[in-house]
């Protein structure tokens, strides 16, 4: 639409910015402007100054500047065209329209946005009466209190085929049709589309309701029904909770996409207003976009259930022909079988921002969820993972960031398997040679084998060993259960050293080791860095390095490495004495003891390996 600028400049004549502005920022008053802390950044002295005269303001300390139309459009996240519609209504003024069809359109849609406002009421008219008592303490179960049924408009639908219909007939059948609110069957009279349920509305970015959804309260299908796609509503293009997560998204510097409408209201109890989510659908391009316009990296966090895992994969996959540099996503992880309610009740806002904290890239995501997909023992099934991963990574429309993909992906597959020309992790296997006569007998070097993954020349791998350390950072009560196998571990870098000692000789206090308080001592103890090398340590899969693993089976999995690691080097001493004995006298006795600590070090190998591969390894 285009608008003259003798209209535009009328608008903004009409428009106090001060008032405006102060309907949502404390101004006060300084001289004959308005200063105020700035909307747009955290900050604790104001910077932020309000012009009546000049029609714009100005923040001395993030550079914001702007008018009316400008202020709407960056603190409530609307487009330039519904930040004047909503300046024009507050002003008396009528938006040209740019044809005629356009203004039927505008005409009936407006028609429409009164019916919704009006069935929105009456669904909050429902909520407080006496129908909604049973809703009410279903609400009240789900700790949703007052306050956020009035935050979030929450109504109820009585269990009734004609009570909206009834309540809204000025409007007529054909409007509440076409919003949704009415089903219509062929010979048959209209009925309520929304019965027995909750009631939740969906906004425009303007806050104007434009839908529905409805959670049932008693037990049955489905239990949640949304509306319809209608003139007001495009559910691949809305997010719900658009209208307050825009404002809030610019203050937290970020924004959440969950799954249900739930979701959100369960982070707007814990003082999280960022939120948003998708309705009742996969998160589509538009929505993906919509959210890439409030954030650069937008945090999705899904239920720690297989679905929500599956939801996530199914975000990354639909989003990795769109990333481009600085346009990315990352993936809060909920601890299995818990979504975000589970997570504000059990642990409040602390909790919610841990695993926030913990959130994983996009690349990492697509890299666990082709790892884990299937079991990788032999080359069929490793071959499958690399197309699968370069498969990925060609989808990527931006080159460079295709290219790196790429080499990412080789360098992960790389470390774990090992290049097409030599494992890196294996040792190396030289073929049976010819002994001379005279020469001294010794044993023949076994082939690598699948076990070997987690070992090289050296004994245990580094990255096993890195792995293990950032397991301990995460269960802690471990380095004083496990005391003296962690002393036996072979730590090739100074700062894990160290980073032991100070964990031992804070288990020696007597308290038990909690994560947060270990962190802290090794902080002062000018080990920060390594504690955060650590807890990025994501190349293998080791069942206690993921977030949303069972914390027992992820405690089972870390104590059998543990083990496994401590027993390597003393079987190695073992195996070099039983083979100095037979260099110098052979006997079936001393053949028999090499193979059997050849055999236990194997199965220490390969049960490491297995843990490694995120196999279960650890037992019942």
């Amino acid at each position: 639409m285009s608008l003259s600028p003798q209209f535009l400049d009328e608008l903004r004549a009409r428009v106090t910015l001060s008032t405006l502005i102060g309907r949502s920022v404390k101004l006060v008053k300084a001289g004959r402007e308005f200063k105020a802390c700035c909307p747009f950044h955290n900050e604790k002295s104001p910077s932020f100054y309000v012009n009546d005269d000049k029609g714009f303001y100005h923040c001395f300390g993030c550079g914001a500047h702007g008018d009316a139309i400008r202020f709407l459009t960056e603190a409530k996240g609307l487009t330039f065209i519904d930040a004047v519609k909503e300046l024009a209504q507050g002003a008396g003024m009528e938006v040209p329209a740019p044809d005629p069809r356009a203004a039927q359109r505008n005409e009936m849609q407006a028609g429409l946005h009164d019916v919704m406002a009006a069935a929105a009421s009456w669904f909050q008219e429902q909520l407080g009466g006496i129908a909604g008592a049973e809703a009410r303490a279903y609400l009240q179960r789900r700790g949703i209190d007052e306050r956020l049924v009035k935050k979030f408009g929450i109504g109820f639908a009585p269990d009734s085929r004609g009570k909206l219909r009834t309540a809204l007939k000025s409007f007529g059948d054909a409007k509440l049709i076409e919003t949704g609110l009415l089903i219509q069957v062929e010979d048959k009279e209209p009925y309520d589309r929304f019965r027995g349920r909750v009631m939740i509305p969906i906004q425009d970015q303007r806050g104007r309701v434009i839908a529905f959804g409805g959670r049932i309260l008693d037990k049955g299908e489905p239990k949640y029904l949304n509306s319809p796609d209608t003139p007001l509503f495009d559910k691949g293009r809305t997010l719900f909770n658009i209208e307050r997560a825009s404002a809030a998204s610019r203050k937290a510097n970020r924004v959440i996409a969950v799954e249900g409408y739930m979701d959100v209201i369960a982070l707007a109890k814990a003082g999280i207003d960022e939120a948003v989510a998708a309705n009742g659908t996969a998160l589509t391009e538009a929505q993906l976009e919509r959210m890439w316009r409030m954030s650069e990296i937008p945090l999705l966090c899904f239920d720690g259930d297989k679905a929500g895992q599956k939801a996530a994969v199914r975000a990354a996959q639909r989003a990795l022909p769109m990333i481009a540099p600085g346009r990315t996503l990352r993936f809060a992880l909920l601890p299995g079988g818990q979504d975000p309610d589970d997570l504000v009740k059990s642990g409040g806002v602390r909790a919610v921002e841990q695993v926030l904290g913990e959130a994983i890239s996009l690349d990492e995501l697509l890299w666990r969820a082709e790892y884990e997909a299937q079991p990788l023992s032999t080359p069929e099934a490793r071959a499958g993972l690399r197309k699968r991963l370069g498969d990925l990574a060609g989808s990527i429309q931006d080159r460079d960031v295709r290219e790196l993909y790429q080499a990412e992906f080789r360098r992960r597959f790389d470390e774990l398997f090992g290049s097409a020309q030599r494992r890196p992790f294996e040792r190396s296997f030289q073929p049976r040679r010819q002994r001379r006569p005279g020469q001294p007998w010794k044993p023949e070097p076994l082939p690598p084998s699948r076990a070997a993954h987690a070992v090289n020349r050296s004994g245990v791998n580094p990255m096993v060993t890195r792995a293990v350390m950032a397991g301990l950072l995460r269960f802690p009560a471990l380095f004083s259960s496990h005391m003296e196998a962690i002393g036996q571990l072979q730590l090739d870098d100074e700062r894990l050293d160290r980073l032991r000692a100070e964990a031992f000789e804070a288990g020696f206090s007597g308290l038990p080791l909690e994560k947060e308080s270990l962190e802290t001592i090794l902080a002062e103890a000018g080990l920060g860095a390594v504690v955060e090398e650590l807890k990025a340590t994501n190349a293998l899969a080791f069942s206690f390095l993921r977030g949303n693993a069972d914390p027992d089976r992820a405690m089972r999995d870390l104590s059998a490495a543990i083990e496994a690691m401590a027993a390597r080097p003393l079987l190695d001493a073992a195996l070099r004495e039983a083979t100095e004995r037979l260099g110098m006298a052979a006997d079936d006795a001393g053949l028999e003891e090499q193979r059997r600590l050849l055999a236990a070090r194997e199965a220490a190998d390969r049960a490491l390996t297995d843990l490694a591969l995120g196999e279960d390894g650890g037992g019942a």
